[in-house]
C-alpha cells in the first residue's frame, strides 16, 4: 500500500481570508460558526486537555447513525482532567436553541477503562434526529457542549472536495495561481530549472546528458516532493475506483486549471496523474522506479537537480494495472477515447515487460543498490507485494480486454492471495489487492467459482473479530475499531471502512447494505472528530465546520517554524485545507541517540505521541529530524486517495 511516509496541540482557527482557498457554497440555513454563537453557551467543565464530548465535526447523513462519544480520560497525556456526565443530553438545534432529542448517556462497556484509548466512554444515539438543520448536543446538568455539527444529505460534499483540491496543491511543474490555489499559497511552477524535471539523468549517471529524459510532472508525494512509481500507481487506481464507482457525484467546481472543461474534475485530476505515469515508461513497456527531486519552502525554490532510478518489475506491475483500468474508464468517455487506447497499449506492454522480467529490484535510498539520497520512502517491495500487483493488474487488463491469458492467471493464483492463504483473512492492510479481487468477482465474464470464493472468503472474514464482531460488539468506545494502529493509521481506518462500504457495494454477506454502510459511516466519524482527541485529521478546515482540525503537520512545503505557512494559528495562511495526515503511531520515538545527538532534540521525547495509549499518540507537530515528526503528521497520497474513495460512498 505504501501507507509508510518518507520521510503541539491545536485549536486551529481560519485561515485569513486573503489566504483561503475558494469555499464551495455556504449551506442554505448559513454558516455553522454563525449558527453555533447565536445558540450555544460557553462550556464550563473539568476537562482542560481535550473535549469531553466528541462528535463529527462536519456532521451526519439523516438516515445514518449519529453517536457522540462522552469521554473520561484515565491513561494518557491528559489523565489530569475528568468528567463524569449528567443525566441528561440534549440534541440542540443551533439556530432556534429548540431541544430536538434528549437521552441518558449509556455507559460503554460498563464503566471499563478502553486499552486503545485510555478513557472510559458513554454514548449519546441521536439517530433518531433526521430533520436537515445545524445542531449541537449539550449535557444540561454540566453545562458542557459539543462542537456544532450538520445534519443534511450533501454534508460531506464541501469536505470531498476539499479532500479532492489536496492533489492540485502536490502537483509538481505547475504554477498555483492566487485564484485557484488562494493567495496563501500561490507559487511558481517548481522543479523545471535546468537539470530539474524535464532535463531528470540517472541516479548512477548524473554527468552523462544522454540519460536525460522528462519526468515532469505528477504529485509529490507526501510530505517530500520525490515522485515514486509503485505507489503513485496505487493512487490513480483508488481514484480511478472512487470516480468509476459513483460517477455522477464529481462535479466541475473544485477549482483546478481544468474546471469548466467537459470533464468532471475528479478525472482531470486523474489525468493529471496519468499523464506523469506515461512520461515514467520506457518504449519496452519497463516503468522507471522513482524520480528524487529537490525541496525547499516553498516549492519554486528548489533548485537542485532530479534525478531517477532504473526500472523495476513491482512498478510496472503496479503501472500496468493502473494504465488498464484508465483505460476503461477514459476510453468510455467522450473525447478521451484515444487516451483511453493508447493506455491500453501501454498497459499491455508493461505487463509482458514484467512476465519476462519477473525479478528486476531497484531499492531506492539504499546502501546496497548505491542509491542512497534517491527518495526518501522505501518503494520496492517483496514476493508477495509483486504478486498482487501481478493479480490486479491481470484482473483490469482482462475487464479491459477480455483475453484468457488474464483470466488464466488470476484462475490460477488468486488463492495465493493472503485472503485465502490465511483463511478468509480479510485485512485493511491488504486494501488494493481485495479490492482488485472483489472488482474481478464483479465482473459479468469472471469464471464463476472464482467469482464465488472471492466473494464469500471476503464476506466469511468480514464477520470475523476485527470487522463485524467488534463493530457488532462495540469493541472500540470510538466505534471505529482497528487490531493494531501503526504509522499511517488513519488510512487504514480508510481502509477498514472501505471494506463494510463494500460489503453493500457488491451485495455481500447477509447483513443488508445500510447495516453495512452505518459501520463504514463510523471510520468517517472518527477520522472527523469522534476520537480520544476530538480531532478533524484534515488541516485547516475551520472554514468549512471544524472546530478542532489539524493545526500543522509535516510538509516540506509548510515547514517547522515558516512564518507563512507552519501553522494554521500562528502562521500567517498555515497549511491550505484538506490534507489528511498519518495519524496516531505508538511507535512514534525521536531519533536514535537523542538527547545527546543534537540540540533539536530537546530534553524529553515528546509525550504525546510517546508513551501514550494508541488511540492518542499523536501531536499536531511539524518538526524534521532529529525529533522526526513525519511518522505521526506527515500527508501522503496513499492516505489521501484512500480517504476520498471512503468518503465518496456518502456523497450522492
Amino acid at each position: 500500500m505504501g501507507l509508510i511516509g518518507c520521510g503541539g496541540g491545536s485549536a486551529p482557527s481560519s485561515a485569513p481570508a486573503s489566504a483561503a482557498a475558494p469555499p464551495p457554497p455556504a449551506p442554505a440555513s448559513g454558516s455553522q460558526a454563525g449558527s453555533r454563537a447565536l445558540a450555544k453557551s460557553s462550556p464550563a467543565s473539568t476537562m482542560t486537555l481535550g473535549p469531553a464530548i466528541v462528535v463529527d465535526q462536519f456532521g451526519y447523513l439523516p438516515a445514518h447513525d449519529k453517536i457522540a462519544v462522552v469521554r473520561n480520560p484515565q491513561t494518557g497525556f491528559d489523565a489530569a482532567d475528568s468528567f463524569a456526565p449528567g443525566a441528561v443530553y440534549e440534541v440542540v438545534n443551533a439556530v432556534t436553541n429548540v431541544v430536538v432529542f434528549s437521552g441518558t448517556p449509556v455507559a460503554w462497556n460498563g464503566g471499563a477503562t478502553d486499552a486503545t484509548s485510555g478513557d472510559q466512554a458513554w454514548h449519546v444515539d441521536f439517530s433518531t434526529v433526521t430533520a436537515p438543520g445545524q445542531y449541537f448536543i449539550r449535557d444540561t446538568q454540566r453545562n458542557v457542549t459539543s462542537p456544532a455539527f450538520r445534519i443534511a444529505a450533501d454534508v460531506y460534499k464541501p469536505v470531498l472536495r476539499a479532500a479532492v483540491r489536496y492533489f492540485y496543491y502536490q502537483r509538481a511543474g505547475i504554477a498555483k495561481t492566487a485564484a485557484l490555489a488562494g493567495a496563501g499559497w500561490a507559487d511558481a511552477a517548481s522543479h523545471l530549472g535546468p537539470l530539474q524535471d524535464k532535463q531528470a539523468r540517472l541516479f548512477s549517471a548524473p554527468g552523462d546528458s544522454s540519460t536525460e529524459r522528462d519526468v515532469s510532472g505528477g504529485w509529490y508525494d507526501a510530505g517530500d516532493y520525490n515522485k515514486y512509481t509503485r505507489w503513485h500507481a496505487g493512487y490513480l487506481i483508488d481514484l480511478l475506483h472512487a470516480f468509476a464507482d459513483n460517477p455522477g457525484i464529481w462535479g466541475k467546481d473544485y477549482n483546478i486549471p481544468e474546471s469548466g472543461n467537459q470533464h468532471p474534475d475528479l478525472l482531470d485530476e486523474i489525468k493529471w496523474g496519468m499523464d506523469w505515469l506515461i512520461k515514467m515508461q520506457e518504449a519496452s513497456g519497463a516503468m522507471l522506479s522513482i524520480a528524487g527531486l529537490a525541496h525547499a519552502s516553498p516549492p519554486s525554490a528548489a533548485t537542485g537537480r532530479t534525478l531517477y532510478g532504473p526500472p523495476n518489475t513491482s512498478a510496472t506491475l503496479a503501472a500496468a494495472g493502473a494504465f488498464a483500468l484508465g483505460a476503461k474508464v477514459f476510453g468510455a468517455r467522450a473525447g478521451l477515447s484515444s487516451y483511453g487506447a493508447g493506455l491500453k497499449a501501454r498497459a499491455e506492454r508493461a505487463w509482458n515487460w514484467a512476465v519476462a522480467n519477473p525479478d528486476v529490484l531497484f531499492k531506492n535510498n539504499d546502501a546496497a543498490y548505491n542509491s542512497v539520497g534517491l527518495g526518501a520512502g522505501q518503494q520496492e517491495t517483496d514476493d508477495y507485494g509483486r504478486l498482487g500487483h501481478k493479480l490486479a493488474a491481470a484482473i483490469y487488463l482482462y475487464q479491459l480486454t477480455g483475453k484468457a491469458v488474464y483470466n488464466n492467471f488470476v484462475n490460477a493464483q488468486y488463492l495465493n492471495a493472503h485472503l485465502f492463504v490465511w483463511y478468509n483473512y480479510a485485512s485493511p492492510f491488504e486494501g488494493a489487492l481485495q479490492q482488485a479481487l472483489l472488482h474481478y468477482a464483479s465482473l459479468s465474464n469472471a469464471t464463476p467459482a472464482t467469482a464465488s470464493a472471492i466473494r464469500t472468503a471476503f464476506a466469511t472474514g468480514m464477520n470475523g473479530t476485527d470487522h463485524w464482531t467488534a463493530m457488532s460488539g462495540k469493541t472500540d468506545p470510538y466505534l471505529a475499531h482497528l487490531q493494531v494502529y501503526t504509522w499511517g493509521s488513519n488510512a487504514i481506518k480508510s481502509q477498514e471502512g472501505a471494506m463494510f462500504a463494500a460489503l453493500a457495494h457488491y451485495g455481500l454477506g447477509t447483513r443488508p447494505a445500510a447495516a453495512n454502510m452505518n459501520a463504514a459511516s463510523h471510520y468517517i466519524h472518527y477520522l472527523h472528530g469522534v476520537n480520544p482527541l476530538g480531532k478533524v485529521y484534515l488541516s485547516n478546515m475551520g472554514t468549512l465546520g471544524a472546530e478542532n482540525s489539524v493545526d500543522q503537520f509535516y510538509h516540506t512545503w509548510f515547514a517547522h517554524g515558516s512564518a507563512k505557512w507552519d501553522s494554521v494559528k500562528e502562521s500567517t495562511f498555515g497549511p491550505p485545507p484538506g490534507f489528511l495526515v498519518g495519524g496516531p503511531n505508538p511507535s512514534y520515538n525521536w531519533e536514535n541517540g537523542c538527547p545527546g545527538l543534537h540540540p533539536g532534540c530537546g530534553t524529553a521525547v515528546p509525550a504525546p505521541p510517546f508513551g501514550q495509549p494508541p488511540q492518542k499518540s499523536y501531536l499536531d507537530f511539524n518538526d524534521s529530524w532529529p525529533l522526526n515528526s513525519w511518522s505521526v503528521t506527515e500527508n501522503a497520497n496513499g492516505y489521501q486517495s484512500a480517504y476520498i474513495r471512503l468518503l465518496s460512498r456518502f456523497v450522492s
